[in-house]
């Protein structure tokens, strides 16, 4: 493969990374919490064979520039706050995240859409339970039936004090990788919110504004049509001037 059509090849999957992402973003449209994604792009530089040296330099040479998916990265702002009354609906205002158990461990979320188990564990919507600032499940008990919910995090019934929130933040936000379209492991360690701002009743929604992406997409869809057209056009040279020789040589 010439140098060309590698340059446009690496363009080619950079640009189906960029489509997969907002396509992502599109299908999280309506997922509570969850926060736009965006890919950035770089120049993978190399330089042909002798090019450091000006007269020796091939017809033509130089540093070759590919396009190099370097990263991901999340829009870090706030969706818009949808009131909902239930209770046990909470969303964050400003920095933060809630904390869930999986079975791969705990995981990160700005999705607050929580309800009360059979057993009274405070659960997502996957069943996965909400953790307290000290790592423990939050659980009410039958009898819990007036809950309130602190901007602090403290949960609290009509019979007392039941526990506090965990609202944690990644000393590393940029060190966070997407489980799904609500979960988020972190790579680098969590400390507590020193002065949350919790909001009961309420659900963060996407931030994704999908008129912007919906754009975006056929913007993202035009690049690629444009390189395989160019792709396309530089195999047929090639074709065609294989068969030339051919013909000559025969």
């Amino acid at each position: 493969m010439n140098n060309a059509s590698s340059i446009a090849l690496s363009r080619l999957v950079a640009q189906s990374r960029a489509m997969d992402v907002t396509a992502s973003n599109l299908a999280n449209a309506s997922t509570p919490g969850y926060r736009t994604e965006r890919v950035i792009f770089s120049d993978w530089l190399v330089r042909e064979p002798a090019a450091s040296d000006a007269t020796k330099l091939p017809p033509g040479g130089r540093v070759l520039a590919f396009t190099q998916d370097r990263a991901t990265y999340r829009d870090p702002s706030s969706g818009p706050t949808l009131h909902t009354a239930n209770p046990l609906d909470l969303s964050i205002a400003g920095s933060g995240f809630f904390t869930v158990n999986t079975p791969a461990g705990p995981r990160l979320t700005r999705s607050g859409h929580f309800e009360r188990a059979s057993d009274g564990t405070i659960v997502d919507a996957e069943g996965l339970p909400l953790l307290d600032s000290n790592g423990k499940k939050l659980q009410l008990a039958q009898a819990d039936t007036f809950i309130t919910i602190a901007a602090n995090g403290q949960i609290s019934s009509q019979n007392g004090q039941i526990g506090k929130i965990g609202i944690v933040q990644p000393d590393d936000i940029n060190r966070m990788r997407a489980e799904g379209g609500r979960l988020l492991a972190s790579d680098s360690p969590t400390t507590p919110v020193a002065a949350p701002q919790v909001l009961q009743g309420t659900l963060e929604e996407s931030n994704v504004k999908p008129a912007l992406e919906i754009t975006k997409m056929m913007t993202d869809l035009r690049e690629f049509q444009f390189t395989t057209q160019f792709l396309q056009s530089e195999s047929d040279r090639q074709q065609s001037a294989i068969d030339k020789i051919t013909q000559r040589r025969s």
